[in-house]
């Protein structure tokens, strides 16, 4: 039985140990550096503006999504980034993921959002492959850019 439910703040301590398994997943488990409480505020605090879903398999929470709203101009509608959809490897291939997707696609359409996008790592093939399988397309032509640190800090200046 798989069910997907809007976070809360009790879930910042899980949600924070999925980040983490994700982050090993990625090989970058020392590019975490919030913690439990970094994502209580950021999630729930009085500022947030993302939010986050739960994937529970019988009972027992195994995933999750967060998200936040972008807008295109070109549309003229918001839509929802998918900053993370994470689900433990030993509940993959069970609907999970694509609950978690169908949830957000669900959300996307009854708020008129023109699209739902994400970013994947190049080398994740089977995050791929499973894309892919759900209609989505690789938007190969745009480049990714980020500023972060002392160089955003800099421009700030």
């Amino acid at each position: 039985m798989i069910n997907i439910r809007a976070a809360t703040s009790a879930d910042a301590k899980l949600i924070f140990d999925l980040i983490v398994e994700l982050a090993v997943y990625e090989k970058a488990p020392h590019e975490v550096v919030t913690d439990e409480n970094g994502i209580s505020d950021s999630l729930f605090g009085p500022t947030a503006r993302a939010k986050t879903l739960v994937c529970e398999v019988d009972g027992r929470a195994v995933g999750y999504a967060v998200y936040f709203y972008s807008y295109s101009t070109w549309l003229g509608r918001n839509g929802i980034y998918l900053e993370d959809v994470y689900v433990s490897p030993a509940f993959r291939g069970r609907g999970a993921g694509k609950a978690l997707l169908r949830q957000l696609a669900q959300i996307a359409a009854a708020e008129n959002c023109g699209r739902l996008e994400w970013s994947v790592l190049d080398w994740n093939t089977p995050a791929i492959e499973f894309y892919e399988a759900l209609g989505a397309q690789a938007q190969s032509e745009w480049i990714k850019y980020r500023i972060s640190g002392d160089a955003l800090r800099k421009l700030a200046e």
